[in-house]
């Protein structure tokens, strides 16, 4: 039967370096370690895995192998044989990060003398709707919500005051039961104390055992100025509690700016339309105009036409990461065409039109207008 080629089993290319080595055998891991996939196919996939990266994890057992092959390299995993806890105490006591990662994926803490169960308690997620004006200074959020705490009678134990946990008679308080497998040794949760290595057989009256209660509780969430919708807020150890004596989960609070009446945001940018008459856009005119953060005055120049931007710096939100600097503020000037005119406000126009060379509109539909269209295209057409 052919050797297996430690690569192709991890999956990564003969020059992959030491963190692609470590990411594929996690990933393996991960899928195919017994205590989550007890599957006897599993089961050899892990195997092989953990010798691959037993080798291709040591440089010089790594450039035996590329040099000579698998005969030039030889695996011991010990007379007692193959366990996955041990192997894990023994071979990556310089590679915390994967036992982090399995304590949080299967929820355990790995202890020598066998297996304390002991759960992370669950991360919770809150919505939190934010006015315009709340991202200009910030704000500080007092939130309720209900959570499960530690049970104050039994202080977490599950078991009635003045009681304790016994030792799993049938894992002696390991928390495993392990089976030969061959040549190598699978360890699984013990199914009588569902790995907690203990049995109550008194359970608290306040929580039934479970250790934990709902409770309704406050909290202060400082919301930073300049913040966004979409963005989210960790606060570590404020969802709920663990079981066992287990860490507290993480609250995320989501963020959610409401739409303005007045302004429009662009990142740090705020924008609004500013409507003039024909006599401030001809004449110019110096108007008061509101911000987020008072009100401001703005200079239109004579002869300002419709659209124009004009941009007021420092009236926007603040930048949230590290400068204490604001964005700006673009107004754009929109001139207004007046309706509904009286006789004289009319005659006034037509008189502005005969001082401007202009022959006075009639008011008509296809009248002047049209006729100078006209003589301008027959203009056109002669000069060609």
């Amino acid at each position: 039967m052919a050797k297996q080629d430690y690569y192709d089993t991890l999956g990564i290319p003969r020059d992959a370096t030491t963190e692609q080595i470590k990411k594929a055998f996690r990933q393996m891991a991960l899928k195919f370690h017994p205590d989550r996939n007890p599957a006897k196919e599993a089961t050899e996939t892990f195997k092989a895995a953990a010798e691959a990266y037993e080798v291709l994890s040591d440089p010089e057992k790594r450039a035996r192998y590329d040099r000579f092959g698998p005969e030039g390299v030889k695996m011991d995993f010990g007379a007692g044989g193959f366990s996955s806890s041990d192997f894990f105490r023994r071979h990556y006591s310089d590679f915390p990060d994967i036992m982090d990662l399995f304590a949080s994926f299967f929820g355990v803490d790995i202890e020598q003398g066998g297996r304390r169960q002991v759960y992370r308690g669950r991360d919770l997620r809150i919505n939190l709707e934010l006015s315009l004006e709340e991202v200009l200074t910030g704000k500080q959020a007092d939130v309720d919500l209900t959570r499960l705490e530690t049970c104050e009678q039994c202080h977490g134990t599950g078991a009635r005051p003045g009681t304790a946990p016994k030792t799993c008679p049938r894992c002696r308080g390991t928390g495993q039961m392990v089976y030969n497998r061959g040549f190598f040794r699978v360890a699984t949760t013990c199914d009588y104390c569902e790995g907690e290595g203990t049995h109550i057989d008194t359970p608290c009256p306040e929580c039934d055992g479970r250790g934990r209660v709902n409770r309704r509780v406050k909290i202060k969430i400082a919301i930073p100025p300049g913040t966004d919708s979409g963005l989210q807020l960790r606060l570590p150890g404020e969802g709920e509690a663990g079981i066992r004596g287990g860490p507290r989960g993480d609250l995320y609070a989501a963020l959610h700016v409401k739409e303005h009446a007045l302004f429009q945001r662009e990142g740090d940018d705020l924008s609004a339309e500013l409507p003039i008459s024909f006599a401030q856009a001809a004449l110019g005119d110096t108007v008061t105009i509101p911000t987020l953060d008072g009100e401001t005055t703005l200079h239109i120049p004579p002869g300002c036409r419709t659209q124009r931007v004009f941009r007021l710096k420092g009236h926007g939100v603040p930048r949230l990461r590290g400068r204490e600097e604001k964005g700006d503020l673009h107004v754009r000037v929109v001139v207004q065409t007046p309706t509904h005119l009286t006789e004289e406000q009319k005659e006034l126009f037509r008189r502005l039109a005969e001082l401007g060379g202009e022959k006075p509109p009639t008011g008509e539909k296809g009248q002047s207008g049209g006729k100078r269209l006209l003589r301008k295209v027959k203009e056109f057409l002669e000069g060609q």
